[in-house]
């Protein structure tokens, strides 16, 4: 599959984030970004601009809020085409401020929102598109939302300035079938706009979905490394730079750095294919009941778990 015009941003330190608090070193984080440069990738997302005040820094890693002089002491003296990113969350917003996109080292704001708060999400849009960002909105829980509401929001963006909207599927419910309807149902309602897809791996298809969209003309793709995110985690990275046949890339970067970090730490935090996970993907639920399950000392009776997500629903 080779369409020059097919974009691949990587989630790593954002997704992977929420497993650890954001507690990344600033080596794993300059690691990466040096792997993900020479591996051709087109954007690094680095972390959530987040209130300090909604989240205090005692609690979180820098990553939770990547203020521009951070990012900038990481990236110092690094040769790279790569893109740097960073997401707000709509719902979220309080003290959030944004230098003009030539004094920031940062390149792409992306705006996750659910879509009852498609207005906050747009007033972040035309705030930081006209400083000068590349601009995303992410609709978080598609699988739950309404049609006619989707369709609603997507007639709403449709008339802003936004580069780009996503479909994720935040609880890694869907299947193929959902996926190519939603790609079509963007693209109709938003002419001029690019689409994306972020797909979560609770049922193993978290590839073949981003596949999916691809096929159907999404052109902007999630991955992160070894597949890191919370709960069951992402597309994995290594197998959209494989899968897509774009001479810019280079895998091995991207493997020399999952045996090197990636793997040490998965020795240290959990995440990817693991059952409970699984259950809530096919219930179509937040993955943070089967998050606290793995906590438990019966994180691995999966019956149990199962009955209760049923009785829960009930």
């Amino acid at each position: 599959m080779y369409r020059e015009e097919i974009k691949v941003l990587d989630c790593t330190i954002r997704d992977g984030g929420l497993i650890n608090n954001h507690y990344f070193t600033d080596e794993f984080v300059r690691e990466a970004y040096k792997a993900l440069s020479k591996s051709g990738i087109d954007y690094m997302e680095f972390g959530y601009r987040n209130s300090k005040e909604l989240f205090p820094t005692k609690d979180y890693g820098a990553w939770k809020y990547c203020d521009d002089d951070k990012i900038s002491e990481i990236i110092d003296g690094i040769e790279s085409n790569l893109k740097i990113s960073i997401m707000v969350d709509a719902h979220r917003v309080k003290e959030q401020t944004f230098a003009p996109c030539h004094e920031s080292p940062v390149d792409m704001i992306r705006v996750a929102t659910y879509v009852k708060d498609i207005d906050k999400a747009i007033d972040l849009v035309n705030r930081t598109s006209d400083l000068g960002y590349e601009t995303t909105v992410n609709i978080m829980a598609i699988s739950k939302e309404s049609e006619p509401a989707t369709v609603e929001a997507l007639d709403q963006l449709a008339k802003t300035a936004v580069d780009v909207v996503y479909v994720v599927d935040s609880f890694g419910a869907l299947y193929c079938e959902p996926i190519e309807y939603l790609v079509k149902l963007y693209r109709e309602h938003l002419p001029g706009k690019e689409v994306g897809i972020h797909c979560h791996n609770n049922q193993q298809l978290a590839f073949g979905n981003t596949i999916e969209g691809i096929i159907h003309n999404a052109n902007y793709v999630d991955g992160s490394l070894h597949g890191i995110g919370r709960g069951p985690g992402n597309c994995c990275l290594e197998l959209l730079v494989g899968f897509l046949k774009n001479p810019k890339f280079n895998l091995s970067p991207i493997l020399k750095f999952i045996q090197e970090h990636m793997l040490p730490l998965r020795e240290e935090i959990e995440w990817g294919y693991i059952i409970p996970y699984m259950v809530t993907g096919i219930l179509n639920e937040h993955p943070r009941s089967g998050i606290a399950y793995r906590q438990t000392d019966d994180k691995d009776k999966y019956a149990e778990f199962y009955e209760q997500m049923l009785e829960a629903l009930d």
